[in-house]
């Protein structure tokens, strides 16, 4: 792996990473947007998929840093991880919104609406509006059909607040998002 990827160090830990990524641009193929919302999963806390270590679902999540961790969300939605910290451990960044700003013809067809706001704001939508299937898993994000741009603006204003539709470890406060943004998937509720 490349030590950086849009100048972040994928070996970093998750919430560090999570909080980096607000303001990258993402794009899969060409499609895509700036990351606005993205939460930190750990394998030490109890609602990160890899907190029982490795499955035929969870094993690249365990790989080395900078890859793609891809799946189904009760059995409906694909979603996009990246995986981060060293090879082994077991960590991760849901992308969880994005601002689209490339190829929203393709999304719009994709999710079959023409409102900008609802193309990518939340994990299934993101998936489905950017073409994100299981065929996109354990993938290097530093190469096709991946692409991450680092942001333009030297410093964003990220909010941080707890994690949305889980269950368990709620109060931690990985979730984090673009303040002011419009294509958040729900409204921040800072920590």
């Amino acid at each position: 792996m490349d030590k950086l990827i849009a100048g972040i160090d994928f070996s970093a830990p998750p919430a560090e990473v999570a909080r980096q990524l607000i303001g990258v641009t993402l794009l899969v193929d060409g499609v895509g947007g700036r990351i606005v919302e993205a939460e930190a999963y750990d394998r030490t806390e109890p609602a990160a998929h890899s907190y029982n270590g490795p499955t035929p679902r969870n094993f690249s999540m365990f790989g080395p840093p900078g890859r793609s961790y891809v799946y189904r969300s009760h059995g409906l939605h694909w979603c996009l991880n990246f995986v981060c910290r060293e090879e082994g451990h077991g960590a991760g960044v849901l992308i969880r919104a994005l601002e689209p700003l490339a190829g929203l013809e393709a999304m719009r067809a994709r999710r079959g609406l023409d409102d900008a706001r609802l193309l990518c704001s939340g994990p299934g939508r993101l998936c489905q509006a950017l073409g994100v299937t299981r065929a996109h898993n354990n993938l290097a994000l530093a190469a096709p059909p991946f692409t991450l741009l680092a942001r333009e603006a030297a410093a964003v204003e990220v909010l941080a607040g707890p994690r949305i539709g889980i269950s368990k470890a709620v109060e931690l406060p990985w979730r984090f998002g673009l303040a002011g943004s419009r294509f958040l998937s729900k409204p921040m509720r800072e920590a």
